[in-house]
């Protein structure tokens, strides 16, 4: 390695470094500089908008070629089916008992918090701001049901993730099977799974003006005046994000490692900042996928596993619904029953898969959720001044969990890569010159 190559600061250290210049820029604008023309339009809805905005855009892009590349590779590459079946099986279990997990722990807390006591909005008119829609819970049976796409190329076009998923799960298996005979579309697999990792490893390298960017907007506009009024349901959803990770992640990676859990949560740090940043699972997946290869995860695991996660599981959203439910039950003054807490366990890990994919899903699934237990869907909005903010601690989490999940699959299957889990081998993109 030269001195060149030393000294040459890696992306997760640009991405942090992004991250906090871009903070430190948006207090300052938001608190030193005053309202008008220049910080609203030039920057908050300008330069600002444009670079984060457009990163994130660039993100979307590769979502669904590398979700279906990836997914078809994986799973030509696991050649044992009843394998493959396991995993599948396993995974699903392990995301919907944590999301599960997640919105019970949050119940908890939030009524040892009680955010929203005190407000007594009941007779209240309709906020401001705009309220969702309610939505109802799609049964179990609809929800199986349109995981199977109708025409594959529409869900492709659409973004349907769930049917995209299902789509180069069976594609997957089909060209597995038929090697030979399907030589050709194996071919296309492999070259589409390595195309899509160079243009992702391109586009990484706009990551740090793109979080930056996305960073100084969000505090340029808010500041940190969000923390007063919500104060302690900021710290109901952050208390028990940490509960989740101490009682369920830490001891699921301990217990199936048999190894302190110091190398996990190293290695996927960046993967966490970098959710926290950009506010989005999808667009985390290049590097999740990359935090999984660091920690001996093999690829026909991860490939499968991490698409999926992004796509359903939801512990951080569960966490940020159940503090909700609590939250707007007390400022209108609504006493929920045993019942109401159950159901509102059900109903948010049944709409995790349900709404999986749809922009907004987090309020799409908290309108179903208040719906299910009779609270006025309009109490949304009472959270939408902080709903950026834990936004970005929720898809931290919901990225965690995915790489939980995976690690556990891989370690009951005998696949992990011991040495090098307990390497300090680090999550990067892959560098791409041109």
């Amino acid at each position: 390695m030269t001195a060149n190559e030393k000294k040459k600061m890696s992306a997760t250290k640009k991405i942090l470094l992004s991250m906090l210049i871009g903070l430190v820029v948006g207090i300052g604008l938001h608190y030193i500089v005053p309202d008008g023309f220049f910080k609203k339009s030039i920057l908050i809805d300008g330069v600002f908008f444009l670079f984060g905005q457009g990163f994130v855009r660039l993100l979307q892009m590769l979502v669904v070629p590398l979700v279906f590349f990836s997914i078809g590779t994986g799973v030509m590459q696991m050649r044992d089916v009843s394998q493959f079946g396991r995993v599948a099986i396993r995974t699903l279990v392990l995301y919907l008992i944590t999301t599960a997990l997640a919105i019970a722990i949050a119940l908890f807390i939030a009524k040892i918090f009680k955010p929203g006591v005190g407000m007594n909005l009941a007779e209240a008119t309709k906020s401001a701001a705009p309220a969702a829609n309610a939505e109802e819970a799609p049964t179990l049976i609809e929800t199986l049901v349109n995981i199977i796409p109708k025409n594959p190329i529409e869900s492709l076009a659409n973004g349907d993730m769930l049917q995209v998923i299902f789509w180069a799960f069976l594609s997957g298996i089909v060209i597995g099977k038929f090697g030979q005979e399907l030589k050709l579309l194996e071919d296309f697999m492999n070259v589409g799974n390595d195309f899509m990792m160079k243009v992702t490893a391109l586009v990484m390298k706009a990551a740090p003006i793109g979080v930056f960017a996305l960073i100084a907007r969000t505090f340029t506009d808010i500041g940190l005046g969000i923390v007063g009024p919500l104060l302690s349901f900021l710290g109901a959803v952050l208390s028990s994000m940490l509960i989740l990770i101490l009682l369920a992640y830490i001891p699921l990676i301990s217990l199936t490692s048999k190894k302190s859990p110091s190398h996990f949560l190293k290695k996927v740090f960046p993967v966490y900042t970098f959710a926290f940043s950009s506010a989005s699972s999808n667009a985390t997946i290049p590097l999740t996928l990359s935090s999984c290869d660091t920690l001996g995860i093999p690829r026909e695991i991860s490939s499968f596993t991490i698409p999926l996660g992004a796509t359903i599981n939801m512990n951080g959203t569960a966490i940020y619904q159940g503090c909700a439910v609590i939250f707007i039950a007390n400022a209108y003054g609504i006493d929920l029953t045993f019942g109401n807490l159950v159901t509102v366990i059900l109903t948010a890990v049944l709409s995790s898969i349900g709404t999986a994919g749809v922009p907004g899903s987090g309020m799409i699934m908290l309108s179903m959720v208040l719906s299910s237990v009779g609270l006025p869907v309009e109490g949304v909005s009472l959270i939408m001044s902080v709903e950026r903010i834990v936004d970005m601690f929720r898809t931290a989490l919901n990225v965690t969990g995915d790489v939980v999940s995976t690690f556990v699959s891989a370690t009951a299957e005998k696949l992990l890569d011991q040495e090098r889990y307990l390497s300090d081998e680090k999550p990067e993109m892959e560098e791409v010159n041109f």
